[in-house]
């Protein structure tokens, strides 16, 4: 390293001046700005699972350091897992809802098919209730939120996902970790400060494996807007096939799930989530 013309170039296969370049940049910003809205969303989910459940009988564990599609599973007094838990956070309106799907913008969350698929096949083969829990912040994006991170932030992170290191979706959360944790600049203190207030005021909705499975199932050629259009992946630059969800009327708000679980237990609960009522 000592002896090499560039030691950044030696050690990271990939060099600052590269790491800069308008596109990089642009990418790394975004996935930070996208990954600090998830974590703050996370923070804010625990905060109210523990300020509403109240019982230390049902513990969440933070399930996220596995890199799986489970952010949190619930665990009863006997260390028994009780439920899987993945939380979504929904900021950017689907503008042309109304027309395509049949939905107000303002009402409706896209989650992807295959996530579905994939829930309901885990929750059948575990025998346990699998749950997305969405809080939705119309206008809060991850574009925005990466204007927040300061450059030279984005510049590291850029080197390191650019580079031949390993874990990189580490390093995006050791990034944002420093970046919430840590003491900022007053002006990215208070951003991240407001995005905190937005998401941890805003309301939270639950919706069981089983029911998007039946929702999906019923409403397929109205809210899957992909499955009536010809080339949809190719015109659409790839995109994902969604379902999309009323979030008034196809979610439950997450505190009266809680509330249910407090005070009835898993049964009254677990049940409704297999009948696909919640």
């Amino acid at each position: 390293m000592a002896a090499a013309d560039d030691p950044i170039q030696a050690v990271f296969k990939f060099d600052l001046a590269t790491a800069a370049e308008e596109s990089r940049m642009v990418k790394a910003r975004k996935g930070l700005g996208q990954m600090l809205l998830g974590t703050l969303a996370e923070r804010s989910f625990e905060e109210s699972y523990r300020s509403i459940v109240q019982r230390d009988e049902l513990r969440l564990e933070d399930s996220r350091p596995g890199r799986t599609d489970t952010d949190y599973r619930v665990f009863d007094e006997r260390d028994r897992p009780v439920f899987r838990i993945n939380i979504k956070f929904h900021g950017s309106p689907f503008r042309k809802a109304k027309e395509l799907v049949g939905l107000d913008p303002r009402d409706c969350f896209a989650l992807a098919t295959y996530k579905i698929h994939s829930a309901t096949r885990k929750q059948e083969q575990e025998v346990l209730p699998y749950l997305f829990v969405v809080v939705s912040v119309p206008g809060l994006t991850g574009d925005y939120a990466g204007t927040v991170v300061p450059d030279d932030l984005v510049h590291l992170t850029s080197l390191y996902m650019g580079s031949s290191q390993p874990r990189k979706r580490d390093f995006e959360d050791l990034v944002v970790r420093h970046l919430v944790d840590m003491p900022q600049d007053p002006a990215v203190k208070a951003a991240v400060d407001d995005m905190w207030a937005r998401i941890d005021g805003a309301p939270w909705r639950v919706i069981s494996a089983r029911r998007a499975d039946e929702l999906l199932r019923r409403h397929l050629f109205e809210r899957v807007y992909a499955v009536r259009v010809r080339g949809f992946a190719s015109n659409y630059n790839r995109a994902e096939v969604d379902m999309h969800l009323s979030i008034r009327d196809d979610l439950t708000s997450l505190e009266s799930m809680l509330e249910l679980l407090r005070d009835h237990g898993l049964q009254g609960l677990t049940g409704r989530f297999e009948r696909g009522t919640i």
